[in-house]
């Protein structure tokens, strides 16, 4: 389990599964000979995303960012469409540092699509339940709304069986929110109309989770946008905003979806200036 120590909060990585969507829909209108240099594709031209949640503990509070893939609700069918060859073990990994997933303070989900949100509930026989059943989960006014209400094109990505039976658990916020001090969950829009990033700093030090704005490393290109992306221009302004400033105040990156880096800081040139990479 890789880690990210600094100040006094430390990263860890869970096993939250993992898929393989396709490269083309993942960096849209950017022509494949530029993103592959990037970004590894394999043969069916699908690249590597895990659904890998970030725990870390701070005063006091156990807390996720993003809750995997989620094990037992997906169809065959789902798995081939989405390439998924491995489901969550959340709880394996939360053992491992002696916790169970009833120890989870806090919850903070960037938007509430199938492969963030799967994690958040399970069957027991033919009934769902909270995962995490302690949990406090925030996400934007917006995103909620919209996952239990999908329009055309989000109901595919909606699902009800993620949020009927967490509903007693959800703490919606507008614009901003500080879920505990120093940790902000800041609405941007983009990728989805909820879209949320998150953004840390404690003793000196500053994180910077992006979320689906970019995805992976190969995606901070502000212009690299996601086929999946309702709102792409929302999402390339919000990625100059914030990437600049990241990277002008030497942020660490989280990412949660990233097959290479768990971490990483650039510097003004562009270049990886520390990273924790992924264990393969």
């Amino acid at each position: 389990m890789e880690s990210l120590e600094l100040q006094d909060i430390t990263f860890k990585w869970l096993n939250g599964g993992v898929t393989r969507m396709d490269g083309g829909a993942m960096f849209g209108v950017v022509p494949k000979p530029l993103w592959s240099r990037k970004y590894e594709v394999n043969e069916k031209n699908q690249i590597e995303l895990r659904t890998d949640p970030i725990y870390f503990q701070l005063d006091g509070k156990n807390v996720l960012i993003e809750s995997g893939i989620g094990s037992g609700k997906l169809t065959d069918k789902q798995k081939r469409n989405y390439g998924v060859t491995e489901e969550s073990s959340i709880g394996d990994s939360l053992n491992s540092l002696g916790l169970t997933p009833e120890d989870i303070d806090i919850i903070l989900m960037t938007h509430m699509h199938f492969d963030h949100a799967c994690g958040l509930s399970k069957y027991e026989g033919d009934h769902l339940v909270s995962v995490f059943p302690n949990a406090e989960i925030y996400t934007s006014r917006t995103e909620w709304d919209e996952m239990r209400n999908p329009n055309m094109r989000s109901k595919n990505t909606y699902w009800k069986e993620n949020w009927e039976c967490i509903t007693h658990q959800v703490k919606p916020f507008t614009d901003e929110v500080e879920v505990l001090p120093g940790v902000k969950m800041i609405h941007t829009g983009g990728h989805s109309e909820g879209h949320s990033i998150i953004t840390i700093e404690r003793g000196g030090s500053k994180f910077i989770h992006m979320a689906d704005l970019m995805p992976t490393h190969a995606h901070k290109n502000p212009l690299w946008v996601l086929a999946y992306d309702d709102y792409p221009m929302t999402s390339i302004h919000a990625k100059e905003k914030w990437i600049q400033k990241a990277v002008d105040e030497g942020y660490w990156f989280l990412f949660y979806h990233d097959a290479v880096y768990r971490a990483l800081k650039w510097n003004g040139k562009g270049e990886v200036e520390e990273s924790i990479k992924r264990e393969k």
